[in-house]
């Protein structure tokens, strides 16, 4: 059985200043928002994170990063958040662009142990400057090296008492890979069962990758609603 918390602040305990965290999420859809919260409460700094975005103004990671305590983000993009845009300008943050399916093999192969790999994105750009650039089969391809974290912090749909997570629909995104890269894999879920009540066939994340969870609502907030107008 896995370590089943029930306070958000004891979750992201270990979490220090300069740790690198892995934080899963794609805009506000499958982001571990409490988590997140609770970090912001903590006061950690110096941060280096790696998620697909960096949240909203007033939600999600906007909230480390309007406390200042992200030091770094790598992301693949960055759009939505006008601070964002202001510490980068006054030179407050760092950033590491990476198109996003480099970012989601990075963290895929750092999961998986695989070190680097060769890719066709980016080749003749400037994310090219400095790396590797090798030819197969007449094509130029990128070397990218993987990515892991101190930490990696989930959203799941549902987790059995074992660490079993599953997913809910496009909140998978980056959260499978994501869990996989950290050193210590805390999950924040919705629904908590008992072993033997999910499909093995429908698991999306096996326990052997999470070592935390925590059980909490979810504000499921909209990051851009778009209406229409009503004749």
């Amino acid at each position: 059985m896995k370590e089943i918390l029930t306070s958000f602040t004891d979750a992201v305990a270990d979490i220090k200043d300069g740790s690198t965290l892995l934080v899963g999420g794609f805009g506000l859809c499958g982001i571990p928002e409490n988590l997140i919260k609770a970090l912001r409460e903590t006061g950690v700094k110096d941060l280096t994170i790696v998620s697909n975005n960096c949240g909203v103004d007033d939600w999600g990671l906007g909230l480390l990063l309007e406390n200042k305590q992200i030091k770094k983000i790598i992301a693949s993009y960055v759009g939505e958040n006008k601070e964002f845009e202001r510490q980068v300008l006054a030179g407050e943050l760092e950033v590491e662009l990476t198109p996003q399916g480099t970012l989601a093999e990075k963290l895929r192969a750092g999961g998986a142990g695989i070190p680097a790999f060769y890719t066709p994105a980016g080749v003749g750009t400037k994310i090219a400057e400095g790396k590797e650039v090798r030819t197969f089969n007449g094509k130029e391809y990128l070397l990218e090296e993987a990515i892991t974290g101190d930490f990696s912090l989930v959203r799941a749909n549902v987790a059995d008492r074992f660490g079993n997570l599953i997913y809910r629909k496009t909140a998978q995104n980056f959260n499978p890979e994501i869990a996989t890269a950290g050193k210590v894999t805390i999950a924040e879920v919705e629904n908590l069962v008992d072993p033997g009540v999910l499909d093995a066939q429908h698991i999306h994340t096996p326990s052997i990758y999470v070592d935390k969870i925590i059980v909490g609502e979810q504000e499921n907030r909209i990051e851009r609603k778009t209406v229409a107008e009503q004749n």
